[in-house]
């Protein structure tokens, strides 16, 4: 038994804890914001998401420190990380990056290529007949597409370049070595073939790009380096200390999640969301995405760009209001008291009904959310909040009654709610567990996705035989 760190890349903050399997529990926690994007404002007009990610890398360091200085001389037996699993940063010859990090709300695919179709248009032309291979629609703010976009446009900016995904980089700084990915992370780049378990050399091809533009890959829960010595100087973390090699966030929450991957379904809700089911053998779908999971196995995945992001649209709304209208600036607990008005509204929002897609979705980049059934009673801001609740949780129940149309996907027994959307709006968890008319419980730990990181490094270094052993031994549940 032993203590292991995880470290979570999240897009709005970066958490890291210490995780004793021998005690079951997480012994320290750290976050910070995450205060990395640099995307101006006329570059956010164009749709762009753009990161400093040397500035990543130094709060996630900054995070580690802290985490060294709480651990008060503790033995930290292996190092995990996972983080945001779709977007890219360039690297040159001598591997340091060369590029912000281009981020998975980046929309300039969404831009027009030629003769009214879209970049993203025109990908998805090209990848139309890998579906089966890849198990997911190329889209916005992939590795893939982003490369495709760079291509067209700046040639020259990746000419003698290689990619990486924001984990993968933050490993090859911890351990000094050239980024290495796994098949969690390197799927979500959309030419990732799922049969082979490599890059999918066609389709790349006829994308205009080079297989060598992409990182090698390692099978998942493997150490790939150590900490080295000069990050150790930075961090306090003892030179030499494992470090696995990265893993997808979805993949790493689901870990962290649940116990028992056959019997159950995980919604997970931070700044977008998505719902998974765990698969034994590959089901091919061109509904919902299918992607690896850690070591074996595939998780049926559907994946929304609604969540906590949509329903900070309309708190921005909100705020707007208070500022131009009544002059108040200052509004902290504004979140709660949308709660709280939504709270007062029964369920069905008196008839006003929202989709909350306001950034559009990967299947649809065009659609725009609204709300409708708009009468002389539900037009409140409670309502507003109330129903744009019950649309977050109403696409998630879209998602799974998709699945459950494919042959072999059973129904799950136990609902697993995840990520900060689930944790911190309990109106929320009441909605979706209405939803699905089941009960909803929460992994006692936060973090879902940093515990399973730490797991995924304890499986790396042999402590548990596998990830499903590591998740059944540690995971436990509130019940509320």
């Amino acid at each position: 038994m032993g203590k292991y760190i995880g470290l979570d890349l999240g897009t709005t903050s970066i958490s890291g804890l210490i995780l004793d399997t021998e005690s079951k529990a997480v012994l320290s926690h750290r976050s910070v914001p995450n205060d990395s994007e640099i995307t101006t404002s006329e570059d956010k007009v164009k749709g762009y998401s753009e990161w400093d990610i040397e500035q990543m890398i130094k709060l996630a360091y900054s995070v580690l420190s802290d985490l060294a200085d709480e651990s008060n001389q503790m033995d930290i037996n292996a190092i995990g990380v996972t983080g945001q699993m779709h977007g890219m940063v360039l690297l040159d010859q001598d591997n340091v990056s060369c590029s912000p990090f281009i981020g998975w709300q980046d929309q300039r695919c969404n831009q027009f290529f030629c003769d009214e179709v879209t970049y993203l248009e025109a990908i998805q032309e090209i990848g139309q007949d890998y579906l089966e291979k890849t198990g997911c629609h190329l889209s916005a703010g992939y590795m893939a597409t982003t490369l495709f976009w760079l291509h067209q446009n700046v040639p020259e900016l990746i000419t003698n370049t290689s990619s990486c995904f924001a984990p993968d980089c933050l490993v090859g700084h911890l351990c000094g070595i050239v980024p290495i990915t796994d098949p969690t992370n390197a799927a979500s780049a959309g030419v990732f073939n799922l049969q082979t378990g490599t890059w999918d050399a066609d389709l790349i091809r006829k994308l205009g790009l080079l297989v060598t533009q992409f990182p090698e890959i390692k099978p998942s829960c493997t150490v790939v380096g150590s900490v080295s010595e000069e990050t150790s100087n930075i961090i306090g973390i003892p030179s030499g200390t494992p470090v696995s090699v990265a893993c997808g966030d979805n993949q790493a929450s689901f870990a962290g999640s649940v116990s028992d991957y056959l019997n159950s379904l995980l919604v997970n809700i931070g700044t977008g969301g998505q719902v998974s089911v765990f698969l034994d053998k590959y089901l091919p779908t061109h509904e919902l995405d299918v992607r690896p999971f850690l070591q074996s196995g595939f998780l049926l995945v559907g994946a929304g760009l609604c969540g906590g992001k949509s329903y900070r649209v309309l708190r921005d709304f909100v705020q707007q209001i208070g500022a131009s209208v009544f002059g108040i600036d200052d509004t902290p607990n504004l979140y709660s008291d949308l709660n709280r008005l939504a709270s007062e509204v029964a369920a069905g929002s008196d008839g006003l009904r929202c989709e909350p897609i306001f950034s559009g979705s990967r299947r649809e980049p065009d659609r725009r959310g609204i709300w409708e059934g708009v009468s002389t009673t539900n037009l409140t801001i409670g309502h507003m909040a109330r129903s744009l609740i019950e649309g977050i949780a109403e696409q998630f129940t879209v998602f799974y009654e998709e699945m459950q149309e494919i042959g072999g996907v059973q129904l799950r027994q136990s609902l697993i709610g995840s990520g900060n959307g689930i944790r911190e709006n309990q109106l929320l968890r009441h909605v979706v567990s209405d939803s699905f008319s089941t009960s909803l419980t929460t992994p006692l730990y936060t973090e879902e996705a940093a515990v399973g990181a730490a797991l995924s490094s304890a499986v790396a270094i042999g402590e548990f035989n596998n990830i499903q052993d590591a998740s059944r031994n540690f995971i436990r549940y509130n019940f509320n």
